[in-house]
């Protein structure tokens, strides 16, 4: 697909989402009258555009729930603004039942209100077959659209806050107090609803959107998600979770969480992420690989050191490559003239002497979303293990300070294109695996941005660095970047200056994680297939095999770490946690696993931002205090909606 037709579909979306607001504001007060709103096809696509604008905004840096857990962290003069960096706040123990952040149930604090979406979506399927000039086949593709995006709200609302209303009565001007107030309902209730849901939609919908209707939902998406929703049913937190919810109770002292664990749950979530595999594999979904001519910057270092540089290139480009073939479903609603979305904040501004005398701008390259210090560490050795548990890597030295080799020297040739020849850096940045050097910015490496390869030295003062006199309210905290979100050729100062692309909801690569996870999780043992699937994402990555690097004794701290169902575990959520770091899946996956407060209540370590030298920078510091507990892993009902409905019953803690 051209860039070109790309934008044209962007701004369409952009343009019919815009002039859906004057429609949402008459539509629950009635005074526009339905048949008029449903009379031709027109007035149902915008009615149609309104039923997908309550998808979160998870592109948006102060909406997005993508830096909920400990990957990001924002520059710190937005500390207490509350309006700001919503998902932080929470992961800082300021979440509020007054005023939730991104409360979705009533849609407080940056959150969509998903209720009102829900109402938006009866409204469409009460309707649309009032319309003239549709034909049969179309209303029923829309309303299978329609049906998925009340099934998949009524998800994303069990996921934050267990327990729902289920909204299987439409409200009419008519309906009394018992029709208008329910009661929460039990959460495998919920989930049979939304599968029930999902199950009555897909079979109508097209198998595979045509290319001017990216983003809409096809049977791909759909049988996606659908996967995903029974993974989570699946897991620890929803599935016979006594330790946390053993006293939680309904208003006939019922259980609102099934208490007792299933395992035949994994089971379904198997079935349905193979049927969803399968349909991606007979429509060219497929994990992605780069198949252009590299930049023109790059390409002495490509021809000399090919492999690597083709695999470096293969994951820098596989979430910014517009509707690529990994993008199983895309979050195409982007606001193509304004900034605001995590590409431009965390995009680092143009250093002088760059560009051929472009002018940068602060707009649409803020530099101030940076990567955790726990992100740095995160990411593999070259060998594909965790870097405390390779023997062969210096992990007691790695906060030691070193010079990267010469470019005529035979050690460096490998580095080639991945770090800058000379450079003075930490060891830490040595010797890992391509996705680190892909996805973060780092001293002593590049930046391919603003249509050039920039030799980031995250000095203060230097290209990448904390810079007092000309943006000291926009810098990386941490000095650490995240370049993964930004394309290479967006470039600051004005819209028409950024490349746009979908942010994935769900991606290849992820379902491939969650068929390895399931698959552990049913059998008694680790086997070949749940090898096979995680291998296919590691092989993408350009290291090695589980079985291979965890069963070598000269490389593996814990031999054979991969045959226990308990350490093959441990392996798939690191594997997640590096293949879809950023993408706000760590958050909820050590959420299903009960590990969340454990693993988000540690401070938020970064280097001196301030240092000049790498004796002054390359320091541990303490950014930022975080506070996760048992409570914070379900969002409070606002408190206005438990004093409207006395059904009501409050997520414990709150």
């Amino acid at each position: 697909m051209t860039y070109k037709k790309i934008l044209i579909i962007i701004i369409g979306f952009a343009a019919i989402f815009s002039s859906c607001k004057k429609y949402l504001d008459v539509v629950p007060d009635n005074t526009l009258k339905l048949e008029n709103v449903f009379d031709l096809k027109r007035d149902a696509w915008q009615a149609l555009a309104t039923a997908y604008s309550y998808i979160p905004q998870d592109d948006q840096t102060h909406l997005t729930t993508w830096s909920l857990g400990d990957e990001w962290i924002g520059r710190l003069d937005l500390a207490d603004y509350t309006d700001n960096l919503r998902a932080i706040r929470i992961m800082r123990g300021l979440q509020s039942v007054t005023f939730p952040q991104l409360g979705l149930w009533s849609g407080t604090q940056g959150g969509k209100a998903l209720y009102q979406g829900i109402r938006q979506t009866d409204i469409f399927l009460d309707n649309i077959d009032k319309v003239r000039d549709m034909s049969e086949q179309e209303k029923t593709d829309w309303k299978a659209q329609v049906k998925f995006l009340k099934a998949y709200y009524a998800f994303l609302l069990i996921r934050q806050y267990g327990p729902i209303v289920l909204p299987t009565i439409v409200a009419t001007p008519e309906s009394g107090k018992d029709e208008l107030f329910q009661p929460r309902s039990k959460v495998e209730d919920c989930f049979n609803f939304v599968i029930n849901l999902m199950n009555e939609a897909i079979p109508d919908l097209k198998e595979r959107a045509g290319e001017n209707d990216l983003g809409q939902i096809d049977q791909i998406a759909a049988k996606a998600i659908k996967a995903r929703v029974l993974l989570y049913r699946a897991s620890p937190f929803f599935n016979g979770n006594q330790e946390y919810f053993g006293d939680f109770y309904d208003s006939d002292g019922e259980p609102f969480f099934p208490l007792q664990y299933n395992k035949e749950k994994w089971k379904e979530a198997i079935d349905a992420i193979d049927e969803s595999l399968a349909l991606c594999a007979a429509n060219g979904i497929k994990l992605y690989s780069f198949d252009k001519e590299p930049y023109l910057y790059d390409r002495a270092d490509y021809q000399a050191n090919t492999a690597n540089m083709k695999k470096l290139y293969d994951l820098r480009m596989l979430i910014c490559d517009p509707w690529n073939s990994e993008v199983v479903w895309g979050y195409s609603n982007l606001n193509y003239y304004d900034q605001g979305e995590l590409a431009h904040s965390s995009n680092i501004r143009l250093p002088q002497g760059y560009g051929d005398g472009v002018v940068n701008t602060a707009s649409f390259s803020w530099q101030w979303m940076a990567a955790t210090y726990a992100m740095a560490e995160r990411y593999y050795s070259r060998n594909g293990l965790p870097i405390d548990e390779d023997l062969t890597y210096n992990y007691a030295g790695r906060l030691n300070i070193v010079t990267t080799p010469g470019a005529a020297e035979p050690a460096y040739q490998s580095m080639r294109g991945y770090m800058q020849p000379g450079a003075e850096t930490v060891n830490l940045y040595l010797n890992r695996e391509p996705r680190f050097y892909a996805n973060l910015g780092i001293t002593g490496g590049y930046w391919r941005g603003h249509a050039v390869r920039i030799n980031t030295m995250m000095f203060a003062g230097k290209d990448g660095g904390y810079n007092s006199s000309q943006h000291s309210t926009d810098f990386l905290c941490t000095g650490i970047g995240v370049q993964k979100f930004v394309h290479p050729e967006s470039q600051s100062g004005a819209w028409q200056r950024t490349i746009k692309y979908p942010y994935p909801l769900i991606r290849i690569a992820d379902l491939y994680l969650m068929k390895a996870e399931a698959l552990n999780e049913y059998n008694d043992a680790p086997n070949a297939e749940v090898y096979n699937a995680i291998n296919m994402v590691r092989q993408r990555a350009g290291i090695p095999n589980v079985e291979n690097v965890w069963s070598d004794a000269s490389l593996a701290k814990t031999i054979n770490k991969h045959r226990s169902k308990e350490g093959m575990r441990d392996i798939i959520l690191r594997e997640r946690s590096v293949e879809l770091a950023f993408e706000g899946s760590h958050f909820w996956d050590m959420l299903r696993y009960k590990k969340a407060p454990s693993s988000f209540s540690s401070p938020v370590w970064g280097w001196t931002h301030t240092g000049t030298t790498a004796q002054s920078f390359f320091n541990l510091e303490v950014k930022q205090s975080r506070r996760f507990t048992i409570t914070d892993c379900l969002w409070p009902i606002d408190l206005n909606e438990m004093n409207t409905n006395g059904k009501l019953i409050q997520n414990p803690g709150w």
